[in-house]
């Protein structure tokens, strides 16, 4: 849902902005879009992944559910995606931080995850993924379980090449060899 604006709104103005609610917003071209509410079996998506993560041994302090990441596309924007992994260079940046905000001036996340909801799917697919590539996200989730698979998307020059993966399919990430993790796993919620 945008939020009716009569300009569009600036970085600066994003991270002044307080409606005195809990709601979470994203930055789109200078337009305040409203997250809808997350569905029980998006966060427990999310919640798995996490737990997953953190279990392959990532500690604790890299591993981040609902943070706002910087991104570029017609002007700065801000995206929460589900799931974020930190480098260690970038958690170091953000240890102390008063705000879970990724800056286009800091080092960009190692992985961003997208739990695909309902009347979303063109923002996931389409707008997010040209943004997370232009920030150099070395690779990119979309967990879908609408279509019932998950895209791996892996930075490469600039873009990113995707794989799809399906129902048994054990899932592959560049980043992470020693992930043994299924599409049925990841969508059991």
């Amino acid at each position: 849902m945008t939020v009716a604006a009569t300009k569009k709104m600036t970085l600066e103005e994003f991270l002044q902005f307080d409606d005195g609610t809990d709601n979470l917003y994203e930055l789109e071209n200078g337009k305040l879009i409203q997250m809808p509410l997350e569905s029980e079996l998006n966060r427990r998506i999310a919640t798995f992944l996490l737990i997953y993560f953190s279990k392959l041994g990532i500690p604790y302090y890299r591993l981040s559910m609902k943070t706002e990441v910087s991104v570029n596309s017609r002007q700065v924007g801000v995206r929460v995606p589900d799931l974020v992994v930190f480098s260690e260079e970038l958690a170091t940046v953000m240890q102390g931080a008063t705000r879970s905000l990724i800056l286009m001036d800091m080092p960009p996340p190692l992985l961003v995850v997208e739990v695909v909801s309902s009347n979303q799917e063109n923002r996931d697919y389409r707008y997010k993924r040209s943004e997370y590539a232009a920030r150099g996200i070395v690779e990119y989730w979309i967990v879908d379980p609408i279509a019932q698979k998950v895209t791996v998307l892996e930075w490469v020059e600039g873009f990113y090449d995707e794989q799809v993966y399906v129902g048994d399919n054990a899932i592959v990430s560049p980043l992470f060899a020693d992930l043994k993790l299924t599409v049925a796993e990841v969508l059991q919620g």
